[in-house]
């Protein structure tokens, strides 16, 4: 009889040691899985609110990431030709229709220039790894790099030497559309920020002041 309750009692040992590691293998698996979606997730949250909050459109112009604008859009590209007759000649007062950046449509702004280009719709990925800008309005032709005859077709494939923004500068980018209006840049207070020499809004973007 002892013996035979020795061998129950190693039997039944054995079945709680097996069982006992079945389970913290599970653990052992599982566990880990669990925390490494949650920082997957979280990652991937932060990395698409990021560019939600400067999305193309927000973006057109967000305030921040991928289109954040310097306030200070500084001096015209070089070789750029002034108009001999705008619409709208510098020092007028304008009401903007542009949609560019969340505050622009509606806001009253300053002419600074006035110049006869091609303005371009571009397509591009920031150099500093931003998340790509869709339809970006505008960039001109002197702020391409040897970019040939103007217009450039749709679809055509340039790089751009504008720095409007972060990651602009370098980046390779796709024509989505052209316009030879004429170009403005204008000092505008949109969403808080004052801008001076924004870059930029075409004819069709502008209205008289009210």
């Amino acid at each position: 009889m002892k013996r035979t309750s020795t061998v129950a009692s190693l039997t039944l040992a054995a079945a709680l040691a097996l069982t006992a590691c079945g389970g913290t293998g599970t653990e052992s698996e599982e566990a880990p899985s669990t925390p490494a979606a949650s920082a997957t997730a979280t990652s991937s949250g932060e990395a698409t609110a990021s560019p939600s909050a400067s999305s193309a459109h927000e973006g057109h112009e967000g305030m921040g990431g991928e289109h954040q604008h310097n306030p200070n859009g500084g001096p015209p590209p070089e070789g750029i030709v002034e108009a001999s007759d705008p619409t709208y000649p510098v020092g007028s007062t304008v009401t903007l229709a542009a949609d560019h950046m969340p505050g622009m449509q509606g806001s009253e702004a300053t002419i600074t220039g006035a110049f006869d280009t091609t303005a371009y719709s571009v397509t591009y990925t920031p150099t500093d790894g931003g998340e790509p800008v869709v339809d970006h309005k505008w960039v001109v032709q002197e702020e391409l790099q040897e970019p040939g005859e103007p217009p450039l077709a749709d679809g055509t494939q340039v790089v751009l030497t504008a720095d409007h923004m972060a990651g602009m500068k370098g980046a390779e980018a796709t024509i989505e559309s052209s316009t030879n209006e004429t170009v403005y840049m204008v000092d505008v207070d949109a969403n808080g920020m004052k801008m001076t020499n924004h870059k930029w809004v075409v004819e069709s973007e502008v209205e008289p002041a009210e």
